[in-house]
């Protein structure tokens, strides 16, 4: 951090966001701020307030840095009401991956989904999307459409007038958030994990695929009914299996530096 000892670097990143707001508060501005907690390492400068919790200390942790960050992103949505442009403002708060180590008996940080981070199960790569944007998002509205990181760039293209690039991944849910009808299952979703044993997914419409390891057959999933994954209909849906390995045969484009491990 600009080589800044003694400074949790958390804290600069929010510094840096609150600067940024009230230096392009007059125009159309984007702002990325992508904090790192929690994370490990799990350091931070206060466990308060959970000191005294009979828990690991790496839970301490984990819950103090969770306050920490909710904290000062409150301090930025306060900022923006402060400044009179929060009616103007669309604002995406999001994580890249489920829980890292579920505390079952503390957090139950995964709730009723299996696996965590580093596998493509629902507890790894399922997450909330939460967007704000006063007056024009009802608050409190909740909605099951299925979309991924793919799809804010393009999203975020058709709110500034501007065109997306062609073949790309994503699409703009713009019509979802302002409460228009819009399907975005009927598309195919895919992740994959290359650390470790090679890992794919595929999300189409209600059903989840998942190859574990390279050579291994997919399992697959009834969200809608089976959001825990717990049962395997792959032998029961050939024709939705038959689907999905077609589409893995394009979903990716070999690189040799994310090879396919075997």
């Amino acid at each position: 951090a600009d080589g800044k000892r003694g400074q949790y670097s958390h804290d600069m990143f929010t510094e840096f966001a609150l600067d940024f707001i009230r230096r392009h508060k007059t125009g159309p501005f984007f702002l990325y701020l992508p904090y790192t907690i929690p994370h490990a390492r799990y350091e931070i400068p206060s466990t308060e307030p959970y000191t005294d919790k009979s828990w690991p200390a790496n839970a301490k942790v984990h819950a103090a840095m969770i306050t920490r960050m909710d904290a000062d992103f409150g301090r930025i949505m306060k900022l923006l009401k402060e400044l009179d442009i929060d009616e103007r403002t669309l604002v995406f708060f999001c994580s890249d991956n489920g829980a890292a180590n579920r505390w079952e008996g503390i957090f139950d940080s995964s709730g009723p989904l299996r696996g965590q981070k580093t596998n493509l199960y629902e507890g790894g790569i399922r997450t909330p999307m939460i967007a704000r944007w006063p007056g024009r998002i009802p608050a409190g509205k909740k909605n099951d459409a299925p979309w991924y990181f793919a799809d804010v760039m393009p999203t975020l293209a058709e709110l500034a007038g501007v065109t997306s690039p062609v073949n790309i991944d994503g699409i703009s849910i713009l019509p979802t958030l302002l409460g228009r009808r819009q399907r975005t299952d009927d598309r195919f979703l895919y992740w994959e994990f290359p650390a470790g044993k090679f890992q794919q997914a595929v999300r189409w419409r209600n059903y989840k695929a998942i190859r574990s390891a390279p050579g291994k057959v997919l399992e697959l999933y009834d969200l809608s009914r089976d959001i825990a994954e717990k049962n395997d209909i792959a032998q029961e849906t050939p024709d939705v299996i038959a689907r999905i390995e077609t589409y893995l045969k394009t979903a990716r484009i070999d690189s040799p530096n994310w090879p396919i491990r075997k």
